[in-house]
């Protein structure tokens, strides 16, 4: 037997996203919120991130996870905003939720606007196709973070960390307060693939060595990882035979990269991005779908949570407004495309409409660049720009447009490096 909920707003996943989505909407007026969790508690991966460096933008102060995560549970509690936890949602779209829960089987949510924040997941392993044998000690870094924070159990004690990711480089800290020695953090690219505070603050503060234009080749070890053999890499990626080194380790943790969680939403036909691989979104976090929403990484990942509640807050307010009728009537459309050194530029669209306001686009570089230009042209015609000192493809850039300078058509996002 299949049980009904009927609500004005649905999300679909109780992390940092989801939370702000669900009380910026009912703070626009949703008179019913439902938050459909996979885990026990609301929260996500904020959870077991025990580590200082949250909500310095956001709230003004320096908070760890756990608390960041209260901030928004505390705020949802005061709307009454009710949490399906234990529960996985099984389909999204067309105005429905269908999940199912271990204690109520299974739950349809009918709701006015859905709004996905389902995360992200972990590169692992098997994503890289690393050749060896299958020993124990092979970790992401995202579950070596969980069994340490969360359950006290210590996965290693020398360890090589594989890829320079945010996740990555704070586990190689906080190993090496709890006594493990960190052997090396080894990296593919040329350059560092999260944020340079934390390479400051994680690695070179504690002496860690980064070995960039690096990569594992091989693993070594029956019952236990016994070590890596790694190698240089060439400018195609490829490793340089001949100057291989084996370094002995018993753990080897992988922090190469995210995934959003869209199966959901291909599920669902609603139209993707081949970049981020979220969907296309303009700057209400609007789908192809009018009565979805995406916000958070499922839609592009991003470095810091306080960027992320800020945008998931825009996809809970405009939901609640689309769900009385209240979206601003469009007399034309944008499409953003990326220009020179642009990864990809997000929102992928926006809607032209009788405001004024300032939009912001945000965008990643695809390489590193010193004395950098930022501009948004459209017809030939620089409308907005701005110098950087440096930009890296690890740290997320944003350039606010005015809507009332845009025509329909097309703009482009470009970077330009100055001497």
């Amino acid at each position: 037997m299949t049980n009904h909920i009927f609500c004005t707003v649905a999300v679909v996943g109780g992390g940092p996203a989801g939370l702000a989505a669900a009380c910026a909407a009912a703070k626009a007026g949703a008179e019913k919120v439902v938050v459909v969790e996979r885990d026990a508690f609301p929260g996500g991966i904020l959870r077991q991130c025990i580590h200082p460096g949250f909500g310095l933008s956001l709230f003004k102060e320096e908070l760890t996870g756990p608390e960041y995560a209260a901030r928004f549970i505390e705020e949802a509690g005061h709307f009454n905003i009710e949490f399906l936890t234990d529960s996985m949602a099984l389909e999204a779209g067309n105005g429905r939720v269908l999940c199912v829960n271990p204690h109520n089987g299974m739950t349809e949510i009918t709701a006015k606007s859905l709004v996905l924040s389902m995360g992200c997941r972990e590169r692992t392993r098997g994503n890289l196709r690393i050749p060896g044998t299958r020993p124990a000690g092979i970790y992401t870094a995202g579950s070596a973070q969980k069994l340490i924070n969360r359950q006290n159990l210590m996965v290693g004690k020398k360890i090589v960390i594989l890829g320079s990711g945010d996740i990555g480089m704070i586990m190689a800290r906080r190993l090496t307060l709890e006594g493990a020695k960190i052997e090396a953090v080894v990296e593919i690219l040329p350059y560092l693939a999260g944020l340079t505070r934390n390479r400051v603050q994680c690695l070179d503060d504690f002496g860690i060595k980064l070995l960039l234009s690096h990569t594992v080749t091989e693993i070594h070890g029956e019952g236990r990882v016994k070590g890596v053999k790694i190698a240089r890499v060439d400018g195609e990626r490829r490793p340089i035979p001949g100057i291989e080194e084996e370094i002995e380790c018993d753990t080897l943790l992988l922090s190469v990269g995210l995934i959003p969680e869209n199966e959901l939403t291909r599920s669902a036909s609603i139209l993707m991005d081949p970049i981020t691989n979220g969907p296309v979104v303009n700057q209400f976090m609007q789908t192809s779908d009018e009565s979805v929403f995406a916000c958070g990484n499922v839609l592009h990942v991003n470095d810091l949570v306080d960027n992320v509640s800020c945008e998931s807050a825009r996809a809970g307010m405009f939901a609640a407004r689309h769900s009385t009728g209240g979206l601003t009537i469009p007399y034309g459309e944008v499409h953003c495309r990326p220009g020179n050194l642009i990864r990809y530029v997000c929102p992928q669209k926006l809607v032209l409409a009788d405001d004024e306001r300032n939009i912001a686009l945000y965008f990643r570089l695809t390489k590193p660049v010193k004395a950098v230009r930022f501009s948004i042209l459209q017809n030939g015609a620089t409308l907005v720009s701005r110098k950087a000192r440096r930009g890296t493809p690890g740290e997320m850039e944003h350039l606010d447009v005015p809507l009332c300078k845009l025509r329909p058509g097309e703009l482009t996002l470009e970077a330009c490096e100055e001497e």
